[in-house]
């Protein structure tokens, strides 16, 4: 079974940072468009941020907009997301998805291919 895989939750003041990151050896993500959606306890899945698969072209939710940095490096085969200023409101766990030759720049969760595990981001002090 094909997955991504998630690393670099966990639990962090406000105001700190956090580096998520998100790999796979099964597949390359060259033709991908990549994602991070968070879920929050009670709350629905919500997409946070995308990349499409060059790296040239990123979106953020309002939310996490001029706090958060998606990048990407096809030639390890791996995304991440910089996480700064962080906020108790962005407690959640964090998804990463994968949508095979994307054409728009947001990423419904029905067109997602692959999904991480899930890594939880806790935001407290």
């Amino acid at each position: 079974q094909l997955q991504l895989v998630e690393s670099g939750g966990g639990l962090v003041q406000p105001g700190g940072s956090l580096r998520l990151s998100c790999a796979t050896s099964q597949f390359t993500l060259d033709n991908y468009a990549m994602a991070w959606f968070r879920q929050a306890p009670g709350k629905d899945r919500e997409l946070v941020s995308t990349i499409n698969s060059s790296g040239e072209s990123t979106y953020y939710a309002d939310s996490v907009k001029g706090r958060f940095t998606m990048s990407r490096d096809n030639a390890k085969n791996t995304v991440n997301l910089q996480m700064n200023s962080l906020k108790p409101e962005d407690t959640a766990v964090y998804y990463c998805a994968a949508e095979f030759e994307a054409t728009t720049q947001t990423m419904d969760i029905a067109r997602v291919d692959f999904w991480g595990q899930g890594t939880q981001v806790t935001v407290s002090s």
